[in-house]
């Protein structure tokens, strides 16, 4: 069965002042492919939250405002702010071997706390890793794409387990000498810190973030199936025997993607999480710096990307999980930010790739400068 994409729905804006160019743009984005966004703006002209879209395939209304949304990679950025937290309190160190914390993995002893946090690990990517030449090395089933994917999305998995699969494969590089996207990083992240404080992961998460910034809309979930309401739907589309099927995929267990991307939020806590951040609310100052110097390959910090943008630094993160995504900006010590969820159809060609990072660019450059 192929479900037909919504026509143009209805737009709910909610803001300080009319801006109507920030409509537009999310209004557009709708068209190039998406099935629907919310977008929070917050900076010198006030807040402003609109959008634009359809919360559900084929039927009426917009994505809720402040709706929950699975934030893919974004919760890299929450994982190593607790990492860091933890650092702060002297339970960790950045610069010591992950291996003196995890004995047992069989970890090369060059893997210290900040090469896993700043992806200069080498460690391979237990989603699959591409290559420079072009060629895939694929990771667990439940990531392989297609029919695969949506046939194994329920099957659960350890963070530990994930990191040993991802082990048992050839490093990508000799630590600390490239920069490569790991998902395995973040999961790596999660065990530590379960080891360290000797708790759940969920439990230091809320102790050093959640909590003190009363994030009520944000979970850190282990294997729970579903999104809370209210929620805009997540989908699949795969070919099978040259028929495309196009399923919702809303409810499945994260334990697939772990850390690198499980958790779940809405703008108004995005906004509140990375306008702290970079506030210096959450962390020390020279903590904070570090987080925030970013590598030369591809300008990523400790959990975040650091780029410059019409002049001003910014730091963000973004993300997608199967059909839903968000995007996390902050700017000026977190007096400006720009967070955004997204639903859609994904499929095995990330074929709304392109609209994606289109789409991201337009709206930074609306908020941040060209």
């Amino acid at each position: 069965m192929t479900i037909a994409p919504a026509g143009p729905q209805e737009t709910t804006p909610q803001t300080d002042q009319a801006r109507p160019g920030l409509q537009q743009l999310i209004e557009d984005i709708v068209e190039s492919g998406l099935t629907g966004v919310t977008l929070r703006v917050h900076d010198e002209q006030g807040a402003w939250v609109g959008s634009a879209g359809a919360a559900r395939l084929g039927e009426p209304g917009t994505p809720p405002i402040d709706g929950h949304v699975r934030i893919g990679s974004n919760t890299k950025t929450f994982v190593a702010t607790v990492v860091l937290g933890l650092v702060a309190e002297g339970k960790v160190d950045l610069d010591t071997a992950a291996a003196d914390y995890l004995p047992d993995l069989g970890l090369d002893p060059r893997v210290t706390v900040r090469t896993v946090l700043q992806h200069t690990s080498g460690i391979f990517n237990f989603t699959g890793e591409y290559y420079e030449d072009g060629t895939f090395a694929p990771g667990i089933t439940a990531t392989t794409s297609g029919k695969e994917w949506v046939d194994n999305r329920f099957k659960p998995y350890t963070a530990e387990e994930l990191v040993r699969l991802a082990l048992a494969k050839p490093a990508r590089f000799e630590p600390g000498t490239d920069w490569s996207y790991s998902n395995t990083n973040y999961a790596l992240a999660r065990v530590l810190i379960e080891k360290v404080t000797g708790r759940p992961y969920a439990e230091a998460m809320h102790r050093l973030v959640l909590g003190p910034l009363g994030l009520t809309g944000t979970v850190a979930p282990t294997h729970e199936r579903t999104v809370p309401e209210p929620h805009a739907h997540a989908y699949y589309r795969y070919d099978e025997a040259g028929r495309e099927t196009t399923i919702d995929v809303t409810d499945q267990d994260p334990s697939w993607i772990s850390s690198g991307g499980d958790m779940i939020s809405t703008t108004a806590d995005l906004h509140t999480f990375i306008s702290a951040l970079a506030g210096g609310k959450l962390l020390p100052e020279p903590l904070l710096a570090e987080m925030f110097t970013p590598e030369a390959k591809a300008g990523y910090g400790l959990g975040v990307f650091v780029q410059k943008t019409g002049g001003t630094t910014v730091i963000s993160h973004n993300g997608g999980m199967a059909g839903h995504g968000a995007l996390m900006y902050a700017g000026h010590g977190g007096r400006t930010t720009l967070t955004a969820t997204l639903n859609y159809v994904d499929d095995a060609a990330l074929s709304l790739g392109a609209a994606f990072q289109q789409a991201t660019q337009r709206l930074v450059a609306e908020v941040f400068g060209d």
